[in-house]
């Protein structure tokens, strides 16, 4: 029964213990144009560094790869060319989030709402 419990803890540890390794992965927003010094925001619940041509997430949480993370990030610094962490927004959501950023290029009030 002794070995039953510490096997049982020993699998729930290993489980638990690997599923912060998948997150480590930061997601990096490559831009269209770099920015002009850098800059740094939250977007969906992690801290995005943007320096040159890129915004990373070093430590991204579940909602940091979301549309609406690339919708803050696209009305911070302007268009995504992609969006990716342990996976890439495909072309369809990135045009989407894209729209924020042509927005904002067009009323330079819309960046202050």
């Amino acid at each position: 029964m002794k070995l039953l419990t510490l096997a049982a803890a020993c699998a729930a540890f290993a489980t638990l213990s690997a599923a912060p390794a998948f997150a480590d992965q930061p997601v990096v927003a490559k831009l269209a144009a770099p920015v002009a010094q850098p800059v740094k925001f939250i977007a969906g619940g992690s801290v995005f560094n943007c320096d040159g041509d890129a915004c990373i997430a070093r430590s991204p949480t579940s909602q940091t790869l979301a549309s609406d993370s690339c919708k803050v990030i696209a009305s911070k610094v302007g268009a995504i060319v992609s969006f990716a962490g342990d996976k890439a927004m495909d072309e369809r959501r990135l045009a989407s989030c894209n729209s924020v950023a042509a927005a904002r290029a067009g009323d330079p009030q819309v960046a202050n709402k």
